[in-house]
């Protein structure tokens, strides 16, 4: 894929003027940024292997699964469950700051920056890497005299004495891998996307090999589990040394290149991403709490169920536009604002399409799907209105996402603090009447009708926001770059 350059002078969109000489340190010179018809290659090998990754990534815990329960046992494994799920509720631990480092990357591509994409790199390790060192140092004191065996119910002695060291590695890991992830961000800036995906499909299969390799040779408990969960900061860190030893030297994370104004240009955007994330997080992850209250906690089952469904073409939504997003970054920086419409246009309609086939099936055939795959003879038939209401809004998501990417590339979040906020403050009270008088497919039907009326509005202004600005988020690129000084 290829990589910025200072070697490389914008003239004006799509032209660059002749290579200087190559850098110097051995590394190779970076090719130059990538044209209209180049970026769009790689937003589709990229499309292509997040899907591809998503399947190993997918099934990696389907063959974890067995080897661990037969390894650990139904306690030890409840435990360390347990553990994991108090992990996945920690997941913007990074403040936001890869998102940041996401969209400063993808412009300063574009505006052939390279020193301040160094700049950024550098910073945004420093504050992440001292994070994850005050978060473990927290961690280790607090381990002993917080009661985790209590907590967690651990009742058998033997598990119980388990509880704090599954703690430790499960904690450690993933603090361990919040500044280990951000090469996952530095790849996709670069549109290396594919790259990227591959080195986590990676990780997903030696997690496999090492949980298999400690469970056949009767390791201990605690190294079933550490086999599981060190895998991925372990890959990570391989693609990190990798990729800025030998691959990018030039932007090799080094205290050199820090810069206190960098750091806090990224503390400040990441706080916005940050606080968008835990708004819309919170607008899609009520629901499952307002139906219990309103109709009990069997409803809310047979919701949960339904919506996991669902999950799967959301998943879908995501992992198809992720890659959008820093190819709008570079291309915006260029001014190549054709490309972003062309190809705007072209990503709602494969998101739409793609999501509202298999939501049609499963409001003709959702209940067959159910039976065969959950087998509960206590799962009563599901309404197809509830099947309805959900792949509307599933369609609504796909039609929003590439919208959105446009968006986060050069960082304009109002829009979508006004929508979700919206969004919110509307669908609570809507869901709860008609949640009362009409039932689960209340919930659904008011949750594609909000969307629709807050949330896609605002992605449609903040959509035509950035194109009216034109150069304006070109020459902003530029004023990113010289943040922090040479």
């Amino acid at each position: 894929m290829g990589r910025p350059t200072t070697s490389e002078a914008p003239v004006g969109p799509g032209l660059v003027v002749a290579n200087r000489p190559p850098p110097l340190g051995g590394a190779a010179p970076p090719e130059p940024p990538s044209t209209g018809r180049s970026r769009s290659r790689a937003l589709a090998g990229g499309i292509v292997s997040a899907l591809a990754g998503k399947m190993v990534g997918l099934a990696a815990p389907l063959l974890i699964t067995p080897l661990a329960f037969r390894g650990l046992g139904a306690e030890r494994y409840g435990l360390w469950m347990a553990v994991t799920s108090l992990t996945g509720m920690a997941l913007f631990a990074d403040f936001g700051l890869g998102n940041g480092l996401l969209t400063r990357l993808a412009r300063l591509r574009g505006t052939r920056e390279r020193p301040a994409a160094a700049r950024e790199i550098s910073s945004a390790y420093a504050l992440l890497g001292a994070l994850s060192v005050l978060l473990m140092v927290v961690l280790v004191a607090t381990l002993r005299w917080v009661p985790w065996p209590a907590l967690l119910n651990a009742v058998d002695p033997t598990v119980a004495r388990d509880a704090r060291p599954v703690v430790l590695l499960c904690f450690g890991a993933f603090l361990v891998n919040i500044p280990l992830a951000l090469i996952q961000r530095v790849q996709y800036a670069h549109q290396q996307v594919a790259q990227s995906n591959l080195w986590q499909a990676g990780g997903s299969l030696v997690s496999v090999a090492l949980v298999y390799a400690a469970v056949t040779t009767g390791a201990g408990h605690v190294l079933v589990v550490a086999a599981a969960v060190l895998a991925v900061p372990v890959v990570n860190l391989a693609n990190s040394v990798c990729y800025f030893a030998w691959q990018d030297r030039e932007l090799r994370p080094r205290a050199r290149h820090v810069r206190p104004a960098v750091a806090r240009s990224l503390l400040r955007l990441g706080a916005r991403f940050f606080l968008l994330s835990v708004l819309s997080s919170v607008v899609l992850n009520l629901d499952g709490f307002l139906i219990s209250r309103v109709l009990g906690l069997p409803a809310a089952a047979t919701y949960a169920v339904v919506l996991r469904m669902f999950a799967l073409l959301t998943l879908f939504v995501t992992l198809v536009n992720l890659p959008f997003w820093p190819a709008n970054g570079e291309a915006l920086a260029r001014g190549d604002l054709a490309w972003v419409r062309r190809v705007t246009l072209r990503m709602v309609g494969l998101s739409a399409s793609v999501v509202a086939l298999p939501g049609l099936a499963l409001v003709l055939v959702g209940n067959d799907v159910l039976r065969l795959w959950v087998r509960a003879a206590d799962l009563p038939p599901v309404s197809p209105v509830l099947f309805a209401g959900l792949a509307a809004w599933s369609v609504l998501l796909a039609v929003a996402a590439p919208l959105f990417m446009v968006q986060n590339s050069v960082g304009l979040l109002r829009p979508q603090f006004v929508g979700w906020a919206g969004c919110l403050l509307l669908a609570v009270p809507l869901k709860i009447v008609l949640a009362d008088r009409v039932g689960l497919p209340g919930v659904a039907l008011a949750s594609a009708a909000t969307y629709g009326l807050t949330v896609l509005p605002a992605a449609v202004v903040g959509y035509r926001r950035v194109l009216a600005g034109g150069s304006k988020w070109a020459e902003r690129g530029v004023a990113t770059a010289t943040v922090g000084g040479p």
